[in-house]
């Protein structure tokens, strides 16, 4: 006897969507504003059915490509066997929120900017690299005059 798998929409999607929000949406989701070209995230939001991404698309990041009245057309990158494709979707507005991925990158480069402008009035070089932290400097680690222990390895025997 073959078993069958059932391919249905919501199938095994009890723990992904937010299933414990409930009632009316906050009025900020739709307040936002989305542009071409914004990363957002999706996020899929179980209060509102209606425009809501399939589950293969829960927690992915996407640029915006086209915008409509309650929706957004998004390109969010899959992968299928041994392929990443770019796929468009379109998705409503309740399940995707603005990515914070590049805000990092956005602040750095604002800091270099600044830092590039202090080095050139002063004609000075200026690291813009990001280093690794360095190590921790040297200090002395107090006992309370409790002995320190001396921790080895228990040599292998073999049991026969």
């Amino acid at each position: 006897m073959k078993v069958v798998r059932i391919e249905i929409f919501y199938f095994e999607t009890m723990g992904v969507f937010c299933f414990f929000l409930t009632g009316v949406v906050p009025l900020a989701t739709y307040m936002r504003i989305y542009k071409k070209g914004d990363i957002v995230d999706i996020k899929g939001m179980g209060t509102v059915q209606q425009g809501m991404p399939h589950k293969c698309y829960h927690g992915k990041t996407g640029r915006v490509y086209n915008v409509t009245q309650h929706a957004v057309g998004i390109v969010v990158n899959k992968q299928v066997k041994g392929k990443i494709l770019a796929k468009r979707i379109n998705v409503r507005i309740e399940h995707i929120k603005h990515s914070k991925s590049r805000d990092s990158f956005l602040k750095r480069v604002k800091e270099n900017d600044q830092k590039k402008k202090e080095a050139k009035e002063k004609g000075t070089w200026v690291q813009l690299k990001r280093q690794p932290a360095p190590p921790r400097e040297a200090h002395f680690v107090r006992t309370n005059g409790k002995q320190p222990e001396l921790l080895e390895p228990i040599p292998y025997e073999f049991m026969a």
